[in-house]
This record gives C-alpha cells, sequence and structure tokens, in this order.
C-alpha cells in the first residue's frame, strides 16, 4: 500500500502553503506554516493567525527543516548485525522487516502471553494518530492482549494531585495570565519551555502585575521576573502552605469563597497553622522575611495566577505539591476570576474522543500495566511473565528515562525481541533488532493540540516522506496485516481515525470537524468566553474545590494537602554521601532528546555543563571552566563547571537532552533513580543527590 500525500494545490501555483502544527513536548503546540516549492520543504515558519503562535517558532523548531534534511535521518529498515548497544545494523525490505516482526510477536506470545509484549510509547511527537496522545498500534496490541503503557514520564504526579483538590489537571487558560495582578512563574522556566506564555505575562506586567518566579536557579525566565526566590528542590508544597500560613493570619481569605465553592476548609485551616514562615525557612532555606512579603502580596492582590508546569512534580512530594498549590486560589476564591487560579496543563479541557482510537474494548481480559519511567527495572526484573517483546514507539529511553546503565542492561538482554520506530540513530536504536523508518510531522497526517492552549490544530502533510519512511499508523496496519489479524478497527484509515477522534458529542467539540479542520488549519475549543472553568464549580465528588478528599482517602493517600518531603533530597544519611541536590531541566536548545543530534544546536549547547554556586565549588576545590564529575552510587557523567550564583547553594543544576553517546557516553540520567512519586507514580528526576568532583581538562561536546 502506498501512503498517499494530498496537497491540495493549483498546479499553475510553483509555491505551496501547507498549514500544520508542531508535535513536540511542549505547551505551546505551535501552529505553522511550511513552504513547499517543486516538491521540497524549502522553508517554516510559526503561522502569524494563530492566536498564541502569531508567527513565532522557536530556536529549536526554528531548524526542523534542516533536522528532517541531516545526513543520519533513517529512511529504510533495518536489522542489528553487531551486539545490542553497538549500533551495527544492515539495510532490509520492508517485507524482511515485517515478516520477522510478525514471527517473532506470534512467537512470544504463543509462549509467554499477550503480556509479555510492552508496546513502549514516548513523548516524540503528541499526535491524536500518530503520537502520544492517539497511542498508534493501541488496537493492534489490545488485539494481542499485551501489556498496558503507563506513560507517566510527563505528569502524571501533577495530574493525580490535581484531580484531588479540583476534579481535573485542567486548569484556567494560559492566555487569561494577561488579566493577572500578580502571577507567581512556579517550577517553570517558559522563556525556555513555552516561550509563547510570556507574551501574556507582558501584557499583565503592562497593566501593572507583578511577576514572581520560583525555582532553585535562577533560569532565563528568572532573571526577567520582578522578583525570585529560591527553594531547595522539592519543598515547593512547604512554601505553598507557608503562604497560606500568612495568608490566613491577616485574615485574607475569602470566607465567602470558601463557604460556597470549598470542602473541609476548618481541617485544612489546621493544617496550615502548623507551617509558620520560620518553619518553612527552615525545610526550603527561604528566608522568613521573604515568605511573608509574598505571603502579604498575595493576600492583597486579586487576581493571582499560579503557572506550574511539569518540573515541579518531579521529586517524591510532587503530587502532593500541585494538590496544595491548587488551593491557595482556593483560598483566596481567586478560581473564581479571570485571570486567576493555577495553570498546569490545558490537555483535560481537550475533549476528544481517545477511548474511540484506543478501542480497549478489543481486549479479551485485563492485562497487567508496565510503568514507562521504571523500564530498566521492567526488563531486569519482571516476571509473570518477563518481557520479551519491546516496540520502542517516539521514545528515547536510554537519553531521556532514569537509571541509565540498569535500563542498558535491561534492552541488552539477548532474549528480548526490540523494535524501535524512529527518526535518527539515537542511543535506543542502538539496542534494536529491527529498526523502521518513522515520518517526521511534515511529512504525514495529525491532529494536534497544545497542553497549554486551547486550539486543535490539523497537521497536513506537507511532502512525500524521504526514502521508506511511514507514518506509525500505516507502519501498524502493515503489520497486522502480514499478521494475519482480521478486526476490521485495525485497518482504519488516518481519515476515519480523526473522524473518530471528533466525534465525542462534547459541547466543547461543538463544529469542530475534519472538513473545518483543514479549511482553517485550527479552531478554538466551542468554550465560553471568557472562559473561567471553575466558576460555576469543581468536576470533583462534591462539586466543590476539596481541601478534604474522601476519594483520597479510599485510595489510601492523606485526605488533606500538605508537605511530603522529597525522598532522597531530604534524606539526611543520603545527604552526607552525596552532599548537592540536583536538578536537571529542560535544555534551550533541545527538547528533551529532540534535536539531541543537531549540529548547530549542539554546538550552541556547548556540551554537557553542571553549575554550582561559588560557595559549593570553593568548598570542593573546582574552578569555572574546569571538567568535573558529577557522580552517586548510580552513576556519573562528565561536564564543564559553570560557577554561578544564579543557582542556590547546595544544588548542582544541568540540563537534560543530551545524547549519551554524543556526550562521553552518559548523560544526566546516569544519576537520576527510578523512584516514584507519591501520587500518580511520576518519575523523580529532580529528586537525586549527587557529589561533584575534579575531572580533566575543559572541553566542549
Amino acid at each position: 500500500m502506498e501512503v498517499e500525500v494530498s496537497l491540495s494545490r493549483e498546479k499553475t501555483n510553483p509555491e505551496l502553503k501547507v498549514l500544520g502544527a508542531c508535535p513536540l513536548d511542549c505547551p505551546d503546540g505551535c501552529s505553522w506554516v511550511v513552504t513547499v516549492r517543486d516538491g521540497r520543504a524549502v522553508g517554516l515558519r510559526g503561522n502569524p493567525d494563530h492566536p498564541y503562535t502569531r508567527g513565532a517558532l522557536c530556536t529549536k523548531v526554528s531548524r526542523w527543516l534542516e533536522r528532517a534534511g541531516q545526513d543520519d535521518r533513517l529512511l529504510y529498515p533495518l536489522r542489528r548485525v553487531g551486539r545490542k548497544g553497538e549500533g551495527r545494523f544492515e539495510r532490509i525490505s520492508w517485507d524482511e522487516a515485517l515478516d520477522e516482526i510478525a514471527a517473532r510477536l506470534e512467537a512470544v506470545v504463543a509462549e509467554h502471553g499477550g503480556e509479555a509484549v510492552w508496546p513502549y510509547w514516548g513523548t516524540g511527537t503528541l499526535g491524536y494518530l500518530q503520537g502520544l496522545e492517539g497511542l498508534p498500534g493501541r488496537r493492534l496490541f489490545n488485539v494481542l492482549g499485551a501489556s498496558d503503557h503507563h506513560a507517566n514520564i510527563c505528569s502524571s504526579a501533577g495530574s493525580a494531585g490535581l484531580k484531588y483538590t479540583v476534579g481535573s489537571p485542567a486548569g484556567l487558560d494560559p492566555e487569561d495570565l494577561a488579566h493577572a495582578g500578580l502571577i507567581l512563574l512556579w517550577g517553570t522556566n517558559p522563556l525556555t519551555s513555552g516561550h509563547h506564555v510570556w507574551k501574556f505575562v507582558q501584557a499583565a506586567r503592562r497593566n501593572g502585575a507583578h511577576v514572581v518566579a520560583v525555582d532553585p536557579v535562577r533560569t532565563r525566565s528568572a532573571q526577567q521576573a520582578d522578583e525570585h526566590l529560591a527553594p531547595l528542590p522539592g519543598t515547593d508544597a512547604a512554601l505553598a502552605m507557608g503562604l497560606l500560613n500568612v495568608i490566613v493570619g491577616l485574615g485574607a481569605q475569602d470566607e465567602e469563597y470558601l463557604a460556597a465553592h470549598t470542602l473541609g476548609w476548618e481541617e485544612f485551616r489546621e493544617r496550615i497553622e502548623g507551617f509558620p514562615p520560620g518553619v518553612v525557612a527552615d525545610i526550603t532555606g527561604v528566608p522568613a522575611e521573604r515568605i511573608v512579603a509574598l505571603g502579604e502580596r498575595i493576600a492583597r492582590t486579586r487576581p493571582t495566577a499560579i503557572r506550574a508546569t511539569q518540573g515541579l512534580q518531579r521529586h517524591a512530594g510532587g503530587g502532593t505539591a500541585l494538590r496544595t498549590l491548587a488551593c491557595i486560589p482556593g483560598v483566596t476564591g481567586d478560581w473564581a476570576l479571570r485571570g486567576g487560579g493555577l495553570s498546569f496543563s490545558t490537555s483535560a479541557h481537550m475533549k476528544l474522543d481517545r477511548a474511540a482510537l484506543y478501542r480497549d474494548d478489543l481486549r479479551r481480559r485485563p492485562v497487567r500495566t508496565l510503568t514507562m519511567s521504571r523500564i530498566g527495572d521492567t526488563l531486569l526484573e519482571a516476571g509473570d511473565p518477563p518481557v520479551k517483546a519491546l516496540f520502542v514507539i517516539a521514545a528515547n529511553p536510554v537519553g531521556s528515562s532514569p537509571d541509565q546503565e540498569r535500563i542498558r542492561r535491561g534492552l541488552a538482554r539477548e532474549d528480548l525481541f526490540t523494535v524501535v520506530l524512529e527518526q535518527f540513530p539515537t542511543d535506543t536504536v542502538d539496542y534494536a533488532d529491527i529498526v523502521l523508518p518513522a515520518t517526521m510531522q511534515h511529512e504525514h497526517f495529525d491532529l494536534n493540540d497544545g497542553y497549554g492552549h486551547l486550539y486543535l490544530a490539523c497537521n497536513q502533510p506537507a511532502v512525500a516522506p524521504p526514502g521508506e519512511c511511514l507514518p506509525s499508523t500505516e507502519t501498524f496496519r502493515r503489520l497486522a496485516r502480514r499478521m494475519g489479524l482480521t478486526e476490521p478497527a485495525l485497518f482504519d484509515s488516518d481519515e476515519e481515525l480523526a473522524e473518530q477522534a471528533l466525534s465525542s458529542g462534547h459541547p466543547w467539540m461543538a463544529g469542530i470537524t475534519l472538513d473545518r479542520l483543514r479549511k482553517e488549519g485550527f479552531v478554538r475549543l466551542s468554550v465560553p468566553d471568557p472562559f473561567v472553568p471553575y466558576a460555576e464549580g469543581f468536576p470533583t465528588p462534591s462539586g466543590r474545590l476539596e481541601f478534604r478528599s474522601e476519594r483520597a482517602a479510599r485510595e489510601g493517600h492523606d485526605p488533606l494537602p500538605g508537605y511530603v518531603p522529597p525522598a532522597e533530597v531530604a534524606d539526611p544519611g543520603r545527604a552526607e554521601r552525596y552532599p548537592l541536590a540536583l536538578v536537571s531541566a529542560a535544555s534551550h536548545h533541545f527538547l528533551n532528546t529532540v534535536f539531541g543530534n543537531n549540529p548547530e544546536l549542539r554546538r550552541r549547547s556547548g556540551g554537557p555543563v553542571v553549575r554550582l554556586h561559588p560557595d559549593d565549588a570553593a568548598a570542593r576545590g573546582l574552578a569555572d571552566g574546569q571538567r568535573v564529575r558529577v557522580h552517586n552510587d548510580r552513576g556519573a557523567f562528565e561536564a564543564v563547571l559553570e560557577v554561578t550564583d544564579a543557582v542556590r547553594p547546595g544544588v548542582a543544576a544541568s540540563t537534560k537532552g543530551l545524547w549519551a553517546k554524543l556526550s562521553g557516553g552518559a548523560n544526566v540520567n546516569a544519576v537520576t533513580g527510578g523512584g516514584l512519586t507519591d501520587l500518580g507514580d511520576g518519575p523523580v528526576f529532580h529528586d537525586t543527590r549527587v557529589e561533584v568532583g575534579g575531572g580533566g581538562a575543559a572541553q566542549v561536546t
């Protein structure tokens, strides 16, 4: 079957503008315009007509077409010829690849059962057809009875916590930050990872808003804020409780709102009393007077908006942290105001029919769930049955998941059959038995949104795929046919899948059809204007903001929000051995490990860097520009030291996104661990202790 590419153009027009959308793991979900000339994509820009994108792309995606044409692009199916991890392959045909995959899958299922197969979807693309939102191939894996995949690596902890408090991980429309009088950028650095929201922050500032950044590191965004507070990693919930203590101490809580719209206030108020500023200062490292000053500012400023994204919840108490932050606008009444409340993700506002895409009803019986960030432990330890076949789809766990060495050991198992659908030879590809070349966004059809706005987009293919690359949906249609499966749902076209996704019947999807999306390129959800999502109530069991959650209690959790300490960071014994708390935030030049092989972005990034406060560097006899070794009992990576007071004492700051094999053999995930958060079973990247010691001469990768 040939993949059809419909360009819908006039033959007399030598240049075509094709509307699409960025598919990457970023809240902005940009609308873009691809310029096509003579069948080639020759230009890419942000869509100037999109109210959120407004014509701008980030420094990473601006190099998208350059990346698509890189010499290391995977264009043909490959079969491993060397040892696992060596990355040596031979080219084979699609027929050979599908025959081998089908035979190996059938053998695994026959001997070990369907749950021995693990489809491992990642965040390399977020589309509803080709990416994480739609989980391409899930219907096939459901028919086989494969293990379920818990894609926990992004936002599961915060989502779980917010559901207990407000009933949904979705909150205020980020565009409405423009209406805020006070904005708290809490554990988020939008100028690096989602810069389009900044124009709404700036609009608020022009109207007199005050902007506060809360982050252990003085990031690009914190440098532009009016104020910066630097708590120890993982202590954000304690800081939130301290701010509430100040607010309540001033009598600034909104009693009318509390009585009409919340549940469990008196119990929660008692807990707040246990977090006076002095106690919170000892926990967080933020001076008590700074806590008092910010609490007083929140008390007198309406509306107050909190922008908190994924980095905040990547520690042992991450779920509770978001649960507690959402209580601040509950106490002040800001959830009822345009420009007030909390913004974490807008994904739950997108009411597409994911169940229709997944078709979990095709499973003959319930199956076990395997957790994404625990891939190393699962491949090495899971039994009954062990994982015998692994499909890695738009993911690079060797580079992006915790406990890198255990992942490598798991993937090196000779009895594990691994198939990787990819665009480039990542660290994970090196362990594959079969590699299948995947299309890039401007080469296939998809539906996309952003988890930082309220627009749904249609991504039209602008050019034909190079070589023998296929969309993931087509790959799984072909595999189902090769396996002799007959379930009709396995062969639905991309257009049929899109129609099914759009047919949820939810009022917010009213008027959004595939024909309209194709014509207009993007459509805003049919939400009220202005959109204050919880002005009339919350999607909780009680219909109120729940300070006390009976559901949390039934599920074995504290019924009240509060503070759950980080595990490693707050462990005195581990702190004695490894005195520095490591944070590995997003790089300005890479998106996770996407773009990690782009020569120009690698040059701009300068290679692996770790940043220490001058006091911490001096205590170790380390100098700026020195090559150092960052290590703990899990592993180590080398980096160039930057000595700067932008990092608070006691913290080592690095970034994620580097390919290990292009960075001396290891990246920051050589030292991160496979623990899980208190709620939602999320990963704990920022709950890591390390030591930093001298290495060789400085060098740039």
